[in-house]
C-alpha cells in the first residue's frame, strides 16, 4: 500500500498561525507529518509514504515528498498524478491515534473507502482508482461550467455514493473513527485541542 500524506493545501482559514504551516505543528516534540509517517510504518513495515507538498519543510522521517503538478482546486489534494489502486490519502493536518492508523491500514475496503467523523474527512483508500479519477473530473467540470462553487472531500464523497454534493451526510460505507483524531483548519480548533488533550 502506498500512502499519500496530502501538505499541498493553500492554507488559508489557518493563516499562518503561529508562524508555521498547520501540517508542521508539533505534539510531543514529532511533527503532524511526522507522526503520521511513524505510525503507518508502525503498522505496515513496508509502506511507501509519501508527502505531497510545494514546502521543502514539510518532510518526515520514512517519507519522500512529491510535489504536486496541480494546486488549482481544493480537489487537487488527491494529488491526481499519484492516484492508483491500492493508495490511500491522509491529511497532513490531522492529529491520527494508533487506533484510527491502525483501522485505516488494516481495514479491507473495495472501491473507494472515506475514514473519518461527523465533521471531517480524515483518510481514502483508493481500490479503483478509475473511479476517483472519475468522481474528480466530474466535480471539477462542474465548478468550470459555474454549477458548482467548489468541491472538497465531502463532495466527492456524496458524487461516489450518489448522493446530494451539499452537507456531511454519510451511508454504511462510510468507516466513523470514533476517538480524538481530528484536523486543525483554524488555529482555535488547535487551541481546544491542546487544552483538551496536551
Amino acid at each position: 500500500m502506498r500512502y499519500v500524506i496530502m501538505a499541498n493545501g493553500k492554507g488559508r482559514r489557518w493563516a499562518n498561525y503561529g508562524g508555521i504551516p498547520k501540517h508542521l505543528i508539533q505534539v510531543e516534540g514529532e511533527t503532524l507529518l511526522a507522526r503520521t509517517s511513524r505510525l503507518l510504518h508502525t503498522f505496515d513495515e513496508n509502506a511507501e509514504v509519501i508527502i505531497t507538498s510545494s514546502n521543502p519543510a514539510c518532510v518526515a522521517r520514512g517519507a519522500s515528498r512529491h510535489v504536486p503538478r496541480q494546486n488549482s482546486y481544493e480537489l487537487d489534494r488527491y494529488c491526481y498524478e499519484l492516484i492508483e489502486d491500492g493508495i490511500c490519502f491522509l491529511y497532513g493536518d490531522v492529529f491520527y491515534t494508533w487506533d484510527a492508523i491502525c483501522s485505516i491500514v488494516n481495514t479491507y475496503t473495495e472501491g473507494v473507502t472515506f475514514y473519518g467523523n461527523e465533521h471531517s474527512i480524515v483518510a481514502v483508500k483508493v481500490q479503483d482508482s478509475c473511479l476517483m479519477k472519475q468522481g474528480i473530473d466530474n466535480l471539477k467540470e462542474q465548478i468550470r461550467a459555474g454549477k458548482i462553487e467548489d468541491a472538497k472531500g465531502w463532495h466527492l464523497y456524496h458524487y461516489l455514493r450518489g448522493m446530494e454534493l451539499e452537507g456531511r451526510a454519510t451511508d454504511e460505507t462510510f468507516i466513523f473513527i470514533s476517538d480524538i483524531t481530528r484536523d486543525f483548519n483554524y488555529p482555535d480548533d488547535w487551541e481546544t485541542f491542546k487544552r483538551a488533550y496536551l
